[in-house]
């Protein structure tokens, strides 16, 4: 197992390469399908990387649609040590040279929702089938270790390694099925999304691999190294363990199968992840849950459709020869006086806003008659009031404490007083 040793925002890649520890014994039996794979040079290849040449190359990195190749000026220095740009272009093909992918162009990069969930319901996943993220803890021990050794190598990701990407849960079923797989186009697509993107430190030791196929006399200073921890028992301890699981409720043994229990295996028919004669277990009941995406790409996430603001500001008008557009009230001139500026400009009306209903038997007091109202209460005095008060308070409700009640009214005779000054200040 490698760690790269960089930045704690960075990248992390880990990837498979000893095998000769006394804890490998449990997933043993994996480690020569792996070998035999297309994907052995990216999982073992032992590739010295420099900070600095990958931190330049994701943070000066272009994509050019037209060629489909990302290019990159890779700034050193020639033998009188001169500064000067050495060109670096990088397409699927020199990916798939690089690293000996042994992929094609026409191969798929993705496949059958059905087929994929099948073909993880065979090497015995225990968790939910519409799971929207899968878990390599809910295998059985030999395709948890496989499911660790294709993240830790392929996946583009910061984290979440307990967690493969659609893509991984592809690439892992065309491997054991002998299908074929564009490794290659992912990875490059992957890239391009950086590129566009975070620009963090992606595939550093593929992108290390690829400079140095490019520019084999690359200048490099040994205290730029990247420090690549490989795999230890400690790692495989964890890997046999099910944190949080009893041992009764661990997933179940599950027999090999594919090309890793035969090196000459060949894929079944069409969408299908076992052949018709098999003698392993069926997963057709499994499958019955299984809800499809309505997607090309199964994976995908569904996109949101942004709503639009409608627009309040008043529109501009051009009188001349108009043609409606998308709605009658947005009108586009392309007649000569346009053009020639000899145009009169007129601005729509916008819709007022509507005032909110009354009830009908609601009154309705006339301003002049509010502030009317409010002026002689403001000329009465505090001694008046409270003997206005006392009379309208004595005839309402006898018994009442009639100085509370005065105070109580002289409050809403100031709150009243406010609403009106503001009333007056709008007016």
């Amino acid at each position: 197992m490698i760690f790269l040793q960089a930045r704690a925002s960075d990248f992390h890649p880990k990837h498979n390469i000893e095998e000769d520890y006394p804890n490998i014994e449990p997933f043993k039996e994996v480690v020569p399908f792996l070998k035999e794979s297309r994907i052995c040079k990216a999982l073992t290849e032992k590739h010295k990387c420099y900070e600095s040449h990958v931190r330049t190359f994701w943070s000066a990195a272009r994509y050019d649609e037209k060629d489909e190749a990302i290019y990159y000026g890779l700034k050193t220095k020639d033998a009188k040590k001169k500064d000067i740009d050495v060109p670096v272009k990088i397409t699927v093909d020199d990916i798939r040279r690089v690293l000996d992918l042994q992929d094609k162009d026409d191969d798929l990069i993705i496949i059958p929702e059905r087929l994929c969930k099948g073909f993880w319901l065979r090497m015995g996943y225990t968790g939910f089938i519409n799971d929207k993220g899968y878990l390599k803890s809910k295998l059985c021990r030999r395709y948890k270790f496989l499911g660790h050794c294709v993240i830790h190598a392929l996946s583009h990701r910061k984290g979440a390694y307990d967690k493969p990407s659609d893509y991984i849960m592809n690439i892992i079923a065309c491997l054991v099925l002998n299908r074929p797989y564009n490794i290659s186009q992912v990875i490059f697509n992957h890239m391009i999304d950086n590129i566009k993107g975070e620009k963090y430190i992606m595939y550093p030791r593929f992108v290390q691999m690829l400079l140095d196929d490019q520019i084999p006399n690359l200048p490099k200073d040994p205290m730029d190294k990247l420090h690549l921890q490989h795999m230890d028992s400690e790692t495989l301890k964890r890997l046999d363990k099910y944190k949080g699981v009893k041992p009764e409720n661990e997933p179940r043994y599950r027999p090999k199968f594919g090309k890793i229990k035969k090196a000459d295996y060949v894929a079944p028919e069409g969408d299908n992840w076992r052949h018709v004669d098999s003698n392993s277990e069926d997963e057709t009941y499994g499958l019955k849950l299984m809800v499809e995406q309505k997607l090309r790409f199964w994976f995908a996430k569904d996109e949101k459709k942004r709503k639009r603001t409608p627009k309040i500001s008043p529109k501009v008008v051009i009188k001349g020869k108009l043609e409606k557009q998308e709605s009658s009230k947005r009108l586009v001139d392309h007649s000569f006086e346009y053009y020639t500026n000899n145009v009169d400009i007129c601005v729509a009306e916008t819709e007022r806003k509507k005032s909110p209903p009354r009830l009908v038997d609601e009154p309705v007091i006339p301003p002049t008659e509010l502030i009317k109202q409010g002026a002689d209460q403001l000329n009465m005095s505090f001694a008046d009031y409270v003997k206005h008060t006392t009379a309208e308070a004595t005839q309402s409700a006898q018994g009442a404490n009639i100085e509370k009640e005065a105070e109580r009214q002289l409050k809403m005779l100031k709150l009243a007083v406010r609403m009106l000054r503001r009333h007056l200040l709008k007016a």
